[in-house]
């Protein structure tokens, strides 16, 4: 486990004074788990580099480990990437190693504890099980840092396996010494999400310690405060709470997260329900059929569009639809209102001669909760015997999942999804539709886009009479 910090600011030597380690020396500082050692591979007065190597005692480790073993792997305690990684063991050698330096503290050069140097830091290997270079990216860059990542793939051996979630990093900036440190402190366990010791109350005042004149005001502050504190929704709370200068940052009980968070997971929904609409009103139609329609969000949308003369929506189970009139105020709803719109139970698997002679209908997140063995079925109903002029349809973006805290590897965003596609399955599926059912497809993205994964969700908008190219 390597970092390596270099500087050319002029004279590079007056790193050394900053760190209170001579370069001429091999120093070493006793961790509870085994060794940190500092040396200087290069110094000079163009180039000086400092590196700190972390020797880790996999026995004491083992010895004690607060949770190395996880809960999918009994071997997890004795084999696992703890001894290689960057990871919250970096955090204590950093903080032990360059303690004076970490607190802005130079005796015999006090004038450098202010100078911005250039630095360019290395950190090999750097973990990132959610999020991957995205999240990297979000912690580092909003502080002005550089930042060019390297992705290792599992086995070079067997290539076909894919790649890991270890990076070798390399951030570049000009800042102090103390706030370069301070920040490889705090993000680097941020990144990784699994402390090597008991999290408890004195871990806030570290990380307000560590965060202050940085954390508060980065636009990721919550999220790099939960990933520090482990997700314990107690201690997020107070460490927010002092954040934000005594504002209370509600964090919802149920599931821990904020109320800034749960606006931005309502606004992916009304994202995508808005987007739906604008394409069914762009699409000129006037009678729609809302497919899979739940409890009714996008019918209680259409129906204040005067464009949509005909509504209905079906959905496969009865209690949404019972849900979905309530929140239509069924009982209340003038005549003319309920002439336009009907409610009915059926499945998307079923030919149904309710489905046939609309204009447009919305399919939003639904196909995902088909069996794949069953969309063949799903396509013949839809595209074949319906045959709207216009098809709607969204699913999630399985690439996306990655920047979900609470989903593991290898899992779909719910439980009841029976399948998540990729953009490009997704594409390669709806083409083929497309093209045997005389349809025309074109795809968007569903919410905000990040670099080489996608939107959450995924759009596309197939019309009649085209064929798909």
């Amino acid at each position: 486990m390597l970092l390596t910090i270099t500087t050319t600011h002029k004279p590079a030597t007056d790193l050394g004074f900053l760190l209170h380690k001579h370069p001429d020396k091999f120093q070493s500082v006793e961790l509870s788990i085994g060794k940190a050692h500092v040396f200087y591979p290069d110094s000079s007065e163009e180039k000086t580099t400092v590196a700190l190597l972390l020797d880790i005692d996999p026995i004491d480790m083992v010895r004690g480990a607060r949770n190395l073993s996880g809960k999918e792997f009994t071997l997890g305690q004795y084999v696992n990437d703890r001894p290689y990684v960057a990871s919250s063991f970096m955090s204590v050698a950093l903080s032990k190693a360059f303690a004076t330096a970490m607190n802005g503290k130079c005796k015999d050069r006090p004038e450098l504890v202010d100078t911005k140097m250039s630095f360019d830091v290395k950190i090999a290997v750097l973990p990132a099980p959610r999020g991957g270079e995205i999240l990297i990216r979000k912690l580092f860059e909003p502080l002005d840092y550089k930042v060019n990542l390297q992705r290792h793939i599992l086995d070079d051996k067997f290539k076909n396996w894919g790649e890991s979630k270890y990076f070798t990093a390399e951030l570049s900036n000009t800042i102090t010494t103390k706030e370069l440190l301070s920040h490889l402190y705090v993000l680097i366990p941020a990144l990784d999400n699994d402390k090597h010791y008991f999290v408890s109350q004195n871990e806030i005042e570290k990380l307000l310690e560590k965060g202050k004149g940085w954390l508060e005001t980065h636009p990721e502050k919550e999220q790099i405060t939960r990933r520090y504190l482990i997700n314990l929704g107690s201690l997020t709370r107070q460490a927010l709470e002092r954040l934000n200068d005594g504002e209370e940052p509600e964090l919802d009980k149920e599931t821990g997260l904020t109320q800034e968070e749960i606006r931005k997971k309502e606004t992916l929904d009304q994202q995508r329900r808005s987007l739906v609409l604008e394409q069914l009103i762009k699409s000129k139609a006037e009678t729609v059929l809302d497919l899979g329609c739940g409890e009714g969000k996008l019918l209680r949308m259409l129906i204040k569009e005067k464009q949509f003369s005909k509504i209905a929506g079906m959905d496969v189970s009865y209690n949404e639809l019972t849900k979905a009139k309530d929140r239509l105020h069924w009982e209340e709803m003038a005549p003319k209102q309920k002439d336009r719109i009907e409610l009915f139970q059926g499945a998307l698997t079923y030919n149904d001669k309710r489905l046939e002679g609309f204009d447009a209908a919305a399919i939003v997140e639904v196909i995902e909760h088909l069996d794949e063995n069953r969309l063949q079925s799903f396509e013949r109903v839809v595209f074949e015997c319906a045959k709207p002029k216009t098809v709607i349809l969204t699913t999630p973006n399985a690439e996306y999942n990655e920047l979900f805290k609470n989903i593991k590897a290898e899992t779909m965003r719910h439980t009841d999804h029976r399948f998540e596609w990729t953009r490009k399955e997704f594409e390669e599926w709806a083409k083929k539709v497309a093209k045997n059912n005389n349809y025309k497809v074109e795809f968007l993205p569903v919410g905000q886009e990040e670099e080489m994964i996608g939107a959450p969700s995924q759009m596309g908008i197939f019309t009649y009479g085209n064929q798909s190219t």
